[in-house]
């Protein structure tokens, strides 16, 4: 189906699963699409009501004009994908991959978002400081790490065809060093596939992000999941907005998994998924209760990735 956002946009959106079933609605990251979330698609749609969407420029959602690439349009596209496809006073568990994931920290302050997220997943993600702290340059923090990511993670050049020195350099920048082979090619043929100038464009809005003051307005239970060996939104991105999230009920590092944690680690991600809506959407939760342990900090999990 197609959710139409606030300039026009025609947003391609999928739902899987039976009517009437819990809700779950995943937001991709940079250079992917709706097949990124193919595994949690496969799992959870068994019992719940998914719904996926292509950010715009990516998958089968059309780019827009150089004006069309804000994160306020970020949250635009969130808020017609809530509003066509969940039924009055209906709320979902909200899913963000990276760029997905800041989709959801932009939105927080939206009614179309305060009033349907019943808990949220901030998955490898970050609110600000992404080129200075991404480790896919292996120098020592400073300017000249900060210029040459910039300029790698911004690069103009297309990326081709899939090959192996092509999948070899994905591995390294996105993935863990345990990645297997096919998850390693899954991903490669999801991010080629990304258009030159979409992906471009995008960078140059992720290296100048700064949603912290966003963050403290995701009054919602929200959880955080990171890759140990996440070289792009490394665990120090992933520990500051735990810390600083109204409402944070968990946080979980996956051992030597990288960026790409719902296609490296599948199961992790969809048991997080599954948890937060057996807590917050199909039993309910005590407010009170929330509220005392997003006080206490937030809990701290390290797991073996599946």
């Amino acid at each position: 189906m197609r959710a139409v956002s606030a300039d026009g946009s025609a947003i391609h959106v999928e739902v899987h699963g039976p009517d009437g079933a819990p809700a779950v609605v995943l937001a991709h990251g940079w250079t992917c699409s709706t097949e990124f979330w193919a595994a949690q698609v496969r799992d959870l749609s068994t019992d719940h009501r998914v719904i996926v969407y292509d950010q715009r420029g990516h998958g089968r959602t059309p780019a827009v004009g150089p004006a069309g690439y804000t994160t306020d349009a970020l949250a635009d596209d969130l808020e017609a994908v809530l509003a066509a496809t969940l039924e009055p006073g209906e709320k979902a568990v909200l899913a963000g991959h990276s760029m997905g994931g800041m989709t959801l920290m932009a939105a927080a302050a939206r009614p179309g978002l305060r009033e349907r997220a019943a808990a949220v997943l901030l998955c490898s993600t970050g609110p600000s400081r992404l080129v200075a702290e991404a480790l896919v340059v292996p120098m020592r923090p400073g300017r000249l790490r900060t210029r040459l990511t910039r300029m790698i993670l911004g690069a103009r050049a297309p990326l081709g065809p899939v090959t192996p020195l092509s999948k070899a350099f994905l591995k390294y920048g996105t993935m863990g060093p345990g990645a297997a082979p096919d998850r390693v090619a899954e991903c490669a043929r999801i991010v080629h596939a990304c258009p030159r100038a979409v992906r471009v464009a995008w960078a140059h809005v992720l290296a100048g992000l700064d949603l912290e003051a966003a963050v403290r307005e995701l009054r919602v239970p929200a959880s955080v999941v990171v890759g140990t060996a996440d070289r792009l939104t490394p665990p120090v991105q992933a520990r500051a907005l735990a810390a600083a999230l109204p409402e944070c009920v968990g946080f979980q590092e996956l051992t030597g998994v990288g960026h790409m944690t719902p296609v490296e680690a599948p199961e992790a991600v969809t048991n997080r998924i599954r948890d937060l809506v057996t807590t917050y959407l199909t039993a309910g939760t005590d407010p009170g209760a929330t509220t005392a342990r997003a006080a206490g900090g937030p809990a701290r999990e390290k797991e073996e990735a599946a």
